[in-house]
């Protein structure tokens, strides 16, 4: 099973990695991208075949490890 977990910086926190692709793509010419905020996708194989403990487990490991809690939020999709 699959999981994924989509990691992004909580609102009101600065993001220069966003703010540079949102600058540059202005700078090709593409005037009606308005804020960018940049993130990462962790894919993650599983080995259990419940979904829903699948989805516990994900969440539990973006809660100790992949994604800082003070200043990231995540989501977990589960795809079997």
């Amino acid at each position: 099973m699959k999981a994924i977990v989509t990691v992004m910086l909580k609102v009101g926190v600065l993001d220069p990695q966003g703010k540079a692709i949102g600058h540059a793509l202005n700078s090709l010419g593409f005037d009606a991208v308005g804020e960018v905020r940049a993130g990462k996708v962790i894919e993650l194989e599983l080995t259990e075949s419940d979904p829903d403990r699948a989805r516990a487990a994900a969440e539990q490991m973006a809660t100790k490890l992949l994604a800082n809690p003070v200043i990231e939020s995540f989501r977990v999709s589960v795809d079997g």
